[in-house]
């Protein structure tokens, strides 16, 4: 869970910022923060992992403001004015974006967060036996799921996310569709399209470019084609 606060003298910025990252599974709010002095004070007492930063505030700007700071965390610039652009990145922050900006705009910079995280690791296999376990941890609506492969149907990328899709719910995973192709290596599961990974003994039918596991229809990838081929073949 990547801890942040939101430093920004207009309620309706903390407001947005909040909505957007309250749609991330991965992210946690410490402390909403109206002006410079108010988030010295916090961060003097506690560690976070990261900060969107307002420059235009009052008494103390936000790029004077940090830097002051001897070890600060990493930080998105979040701000109407452009031309500070240039002395944002000196100061090495992670993103600058411009208000108003898109849920998709603030996607883009928590994830160079993450990036930047010398640990990024969201699955921890779970073995109670010296048998391979057959179940692992997600974490997800800020939550940590335990998923049993048995109940897993398929995959599906979306964007850096992933989306699990079980017998009966779906849960996001901050993890690329990468990152479950290489850790599902037991055999029972196929990657069939640059989007999707399938349980093979989940498949209902076969048909033209099309899976059926369920009600859910996927597709087969041109270039995965030669993979449901040996499927099919074995």
């Amino acid at each position: 869970m990547l801890k942040y606060i939101i430093i920004d003298d207009e309620p309706l910025a903390h407001e947005i910022i909040e909505e957007f990252c309250n749609m991330l599974p991965h992210v946690q709010l410490e402390k909403n923060c109206y002006n410079a002095m108010e988030a010295m004070q916090f961060l003097n007492e506690n560690t976070i992992d990261f900060m969107f930063l307002d420059i235009n505030m009052p008494k103390l700007r936000g790029l004077d403001f940090l830097k002051t700071l001897t070890n600060p965390p990493k930080t998105i610039i979040t701000t109407a004015y452009k031309e500070h652009a240039l002395e944002g990145f000196e100061l090495n922050v992670v993103d600058y974006i411009l208000k108003p900006f898109s849920f998709n705009r603030l996607v883009k910079a928590v994830n160079k967060v993450s990036e930047k995280e010398s640990s990024k690791t969201i699955i921890k296999e779970v073995s109670n036996s010296e048998e391979t376990s057959t179940r692992f941890f997600v974490k997800g609506d800020k939550k940590h799921h335990q998923i049993d492969l048995n109940d897993l149907l398929y995959i599906e990328a979306y964007g850096n996310y992933t989306k699990l899709f079980l017998n009966d719910e779906m849960i996001v995973s901050h993890e690329k569709i990468s990152h479950y192709e290489a850790i599902l290596t037991d055999g029972n599961f196929l990657r069939v399209h640059k989007s999707f990974i399938v349980a093979i003994d989940k498949i209902k039918f076969i048909e033209g470019n099309r899976i059926l596991i369920n009600e859910h229809k996927i597709s087969i990838g041109q270039t995965y084609k030669s993979r449901v081929n040996e499927l099919l073949n074995s």
